[in-house]
């Protein structure tokens, strides 16, 4: 946790609250890290976290995205930031997907 939140202040982020919040609960088996945090400005904002060894693909990356929508629904508001940390290769699609939806990758 220690190293997410120096990761976050290193790239400009700064969360009043920061809780983790488990896949399980959204009904999920993915090996991800989730948290809801609220930002200074008051709107939420969600941060994932995911390490693995092989590449994450488009179709990984949609149901990440999908897992967002979980998270809006089990805290019942909108979530208006979202950030994801990825500690393994990425494919050009799946970064090129998610940035048009409005995810930014943070730099470790």
């Amino acid at each position: 946790m220690k190293s997410l939140v120096e990761t976050l202040q290193h790239n400009g982020i700064v969360c009043k609250k920061l809780s983790p919040l488990s896949p399980r609960e959204l009904g999920s088996r993915k090996q991800v890290k989730l948290y809801i945090g609220v930002g200074l400005d008051g709107y939420y904002c969600s941060v994932m976290v995911l390490s693995k060894k092989s590449r994450v693909l488009r179709k990984e990356a949609e149901t990440l995205m999908e897992l967002h929508g979980r998270m809006e629904t089990y805290i019942d508001a909108t979530i208006k930031k979202r950030y994801i940390w990825v500690n393994a290769p990425l494919c050009s699609k799946a970064k090129e997907t998610m940035e048009t939806v409005g995810w930014k990758f943070l730099q470790g």
